[in-house]
This record gives structure tokens, C-alpha cells and sequence, in this order.
């Protein structure tokens, strides 16, 4: 079964850090991305530009993010297999981003298609 893990973080915390720290916590991810590889749970993730860089599309038009008017927004995902919620929250609790902001932790469901 398939998870996404959402990482939620406050943007303005990262950015008030130094290089060298930003650095190291990609590198934390890298590793984190390795250690599920290697179980095989990782299908797949990406981090994401800041927020104010979004669009929002709706029907009545376009407007310039973020979406949410809250500190912590969405920074980065991890889709990954899983046998179970309780599995994938484990990961979860494994994961960088859940050291500093949250992971929120959301089945995928598999319609056959």
C-alpha cells in the first residue's frame, strides 16, 4: 500500500539558517531517502520551492500563494510503500522533517487504474 508523508515546516526557520546547516539537514534526507531504498519503501520525493512561489488555480482565476496564511507550510513529500498506517508512521517518526515541523502521514489509495 502506497503513503504520502506531507512535510510540514515553517519556511522562515529554514531560511534564517546558515548554508552549512541547511545543508546538513539535506543531508539528512539524502540518507533518510537511502535507508528507505535499501527497505524498499521508497517510491518516491521531492522538496518544493517556497510557497509564495505557488500559484493557486481555481475556477474564478489564478492568485500567487501560499494557499495556507500559516507559519508552516508545505515544504517537501516522500511517497511510500508500506504494509500498513501503523508501518508508515514509522517512517514518519523517521523522517528529518519530523525532528523541527510535522509529517503528516496520508494512505493512497489504489483505484486500478
Amino acid at each position: 500500500m502506497q503513503f504520502m508523508l506531507l512535510l510540514h515546516d515553517d519556511e522562515a526557520a529554514w531560511t534564517g539558517l546558515s548554508e552549512d546547516r541547511q545543508m546538513a539537514i539535506v543531508g539528512e534526507h539524502m540518507a533518510y531517502s537511502d535507508e528507505l531504498q535499501t527497505a524498499g519503501a521508497f517510491v518516491s520525493g521531492a522538496a518544493l520551492d517556497p510557497a509564495g512561489s505557488a500559484k493557486i488555480v481555481t475556477g474564478s482565476g489564478i492568485q500567487d500563494g501560499p494557499y495556507a496564511d500559516t507559519k508552516e507550510q508545505l515544504g517537501g513529500f516522500y511517497l511510500i510503500e508500506a504494509a500498513s498506517m501503523a508501518e508508515a508512521v514509522e517512517w514518519a517518526g523517521k523522517c528529518p522533517a519530523a525532528k523541527t515541523g510535522k509529517v503528516e502521514v496520508r494512505p493512497v489509495p489504489d483505484y486500478g487504474g
